[in-house]
């Protein structure tokens, strides 16, 4: 004696009417967005060679916006 297919239909019913389907397709994606972070996550942990080529990029990500802001901020000291 299990579920039977009229049973699950009567509940996904209710579960439509109760949160309606844009929210169901937000839960979805939410979902979907926690499942493929945790898989990327789960394989930069196997791939250490990986993490450190990401730190680097990191890095030069980094000193590249601090030189833009160290160049606005020299910018707008000859302009004042």
């Amino acid at each position: 004696m299990g579920i039977s297919i009229w049973q699950l239909l009567i509940v996904l019913g209710i579960v439509i009417l109760l949160f309606g389907t844009k929210k169901l397709r937000n839960i979805g994606t939410d979902l979907g967005g926690a499942i493929r972070g945790f898989k990327k996550s789960m394989s930069d942990e196997e791939s250490p060679e990986d993490k450190t080529e990401n730190n680097s990029i990191e890095d030069q990500e980094k000193s590249t916006v601090q030189e833009s802001s160290t160049e606005k901020k020299t910018e707008e000291k000859t302009h004042s």
